[in-house]
């Protein structure tokens, strides 16, 4: 008997989180692993959002709440857009939802019919690729070269775009390669939208309070004012915030598309948790100081570990410019013999040794659509990413 919709066969189950969860497993077995696979802050939740969230349980705010979101916490995601990123939304052009990842889905359920594409520049976040096949959509991978900052530039775009694309999907900062685009990569590419009015623009920011060097983030909508009507801004408090737990993210974007996602919200999932409104809302309005000191730790661990693994020979470690990721190319390792006798032929399997000989888990890049690399979680101590790094240096210096 049939189990499972035909569609599901050409979805892949999330890489990141098959990694995690085999870590887990691993840990629950006594077995010492360091798992860098996980794209979760190490910092605690701030003390003013637990208080918020424990006095609005306290207050009898544990019922449903609208879909969407509650009026107040819409107004507060209507704040923050004006003051980070000097967009203005009304209350019909907001919508939260049980994290970033599911108000993606909502988008894509919501604006996609059998057929339309979706460009996603490669690497890319896991899931774009999988949820736009799960809504009936064609992803049209594109790769980025590393030496472009893997960051998606004007004629790709242009020549990706065909009738019957829908969206072009944008990360910035950028998981798994923390890419960061500047005001004149989004100018470059939003003259390039401007010529195909059946294109829209989604554009991730969740990682936006992540960036190092003294960089400014942008966001499209705030470059390109005239596509706001065309541009859909995501964001969330999991990463910045440190609520990966509490499943928060939101949207701001033309009202009709809104609806659009809030009737699709108000029949698979209906209203998210009155307490983590709560919560996220005390995160919007609140002390944002912490911010800066909680990138600054990561930019840190940047450092650190970009000198740790570039000194180990087969890997060469991009310098990212923002979220909590190295993306490291391993090419170097690609054909070399392990002690057991197996040849590292993929970045699959270059993770898989690494996790058996050095007990490190990390997510191969071919999960990312560009091989051979791996991409590992800096959201970790220092002194855990230095052990990491001392088990994999010698994890290699086995290889032959």
């Amino acid at each position: 008997m049939r189990m499972s919709a035909d569609r599901l066969a050409l979805v892949n189950p999330s890489a990141s989180e098959g990694a995690s969860q085999k870590a887990r497993e691993l840990i629950a077995m006594g077995i010492d692993v360091i798992t860098l696979a996980t794209g979760e802050p190490d910092f605690d939740t701030p003390g003013h959002v637990i208080d918020a969230a424990i006095a609005a349980m306290r207050a009898g705010q544990t019922r449903y709440t609208g879909t969407g979101g509650t009026v107040e916490l819409k107004k507060a995601i209507i704040e923050k857009f004006g003051r980070d990123n000097g967009l203005a939304y009304e209350l019909t052009e907001v919508l939260a939802s049980a994290g970033t990842k599911n108000v993606i889905y909502l988008a894509l359920a919501a604006s996609l019919n059998p057929g339309d594409e979706v460009i996603v520049p490669a690497p890319h976040w896991v899931s774009y690729t999988e949820m736009t096949k799960m809504c009936g959509g064609t992803p049209v991978v594109v790769s980025c070269a590393q030496n472009n900052g893997f960051k998606l530039d004007a004629q790709t775009l242009e020549q990706a775009i065909t009738p019957r694309t829908r969206w072009l999907m944008l990360n910035t900062p950028c998981n798994p390669t923390g890419a960061v685009y500047s005001r004149e990569d989004l100018q470059a590419l939003a003259d390039v939208v401007r010529r195909h009015p059946q294109v829209l623009v989604m554009t991730d920011e969740i990682y936006e309070h992540i960036i190092f060097d003294g960089l400014r983030f942008y966001s499209f909508a705030e470059v390109a004012p005239d596509l706001k009507a065309r541009t859909l801004t995501l964001n969330g408090v999991s990463k910045g915030y440190a609520m990966t737990g509490w499943r928060l993210g939101f949207a701001g974007g033309p009202a009709e598309l809104i609806a659009a996602m809030k009737k699709v919200q108000s029949q698979s999932l209906g209203s998210i948790s009155s307490i983590t409104q709560a919560g996220a809302i005390a995160a919007l309005l609140g002390p944002q100081a912490y911010l800066q000191e909680r990138s600054d730790a990561f930019q840190a661990r940047r450092d650190r570990v970009i000198e740790l693994l570039g000194a180990v020979p087969g890997l060469r470690c991009h310098r990212p410019e923002g979220a909590f990721y190295l993306f490291v190319e391993c090419s170097g390792l690609i054909g070399k013999r392990t002690p057991k006798g197996a040849t590292l032929d993929r970045d699959i399997e270059i993770a898989e040794y690494l996790l058996d000989e050095a007990r490190v888990v990390v997510v191969h890049g071919t999960a990312y659509g560009m091989s051979p690399y791996f991409r590992l979680s800096i959201a970790t101590s220092m002194e855990r990413l230095e052990a990491a790094c001392a088990r994999m240096s010698a994890a290699i210096g086995l290889l032959k």
